[in-house]
């Protein structure tokens, strides 16, 4: 067991729960709680005394921001990508990088396919035909009747993670596939 300082970890904003949580049992953490992301000026001062930062996707780390962490020893993201990260540079400095793929293929999926079946049974028009009172001018055959999506043709660009999890929802409502993928 290690009786030494706990190491302190900055996150740029707060995350969900556990996360935190599990942090503060093994680490120090200090949790910046604007919503908003910091400033080039705040995330230089926030990673000065930090071993580790918690980042999220609109942070740019760079050498600048390396420079002023000296103490950084891991840089982890809150998201899929590390675009947002001077890999190449942590490298070189013994800095590692850590991400969380996959950690939203499936609600994203799902959320595509909330677009698709709003769009397809014309949800929102209905919602505001209805918020707006037009209702009362009764039923018509083909009010609103939007577009069956059993057995309609579902066209995917990009077959990775999240164009898979979007693909095998269309097959429980036994739709053609067609896609497009480098």
């Amino acid at each position: 067991m290690n009786s030494g300082p706990k190491p302190k970890v900055v996150m740029t904003r707060r995350i969900p729960e556990p996360g935190p949580s599990i942090i503060r049992e093994h680490c120090m953490l200090t949790i910046r709680e604007d919503k908003k992301p910091p400033t080039r000026e705040e995330l230089i001062k926030l990673v000065q005394d930090a071993d580790a930062l918690l980042c999220l996707l609109t942070d740019k780390i760079d050498k600048e921001v390396m420079d002023a962490g000296k103490k950084l020893r891991v840089i982890s993201t809150y998201s899929v990508g590390v675009d947002h990260i001077d890999v190449k540079e942590a490298t070189e400095r013994g800095i590692y990088v850590c991400y969380t793929p996959g950690v939203l293929t499936q609600a994203t999926a799902e959320f595509t396919w909330a677009l698709l079946m709003a769009a397809a049974r014309r949800v929102v028009e209905a919602d505001k035909y209805v918020r707006e009172g037009k209702w009362d001018i009764g039923w018509m055959p083909d009010l609103l009747l939007g577009q069956e999506i059993k057995g309609a043709t579902l066209g995917i660009i990009g077959l990775g993670r999240i164009g898979q999890a979007v693909a095998k929802i269309a097959k429980g409502f036994e739709m053609k596939l067609i896609y497009y993928s480098i």
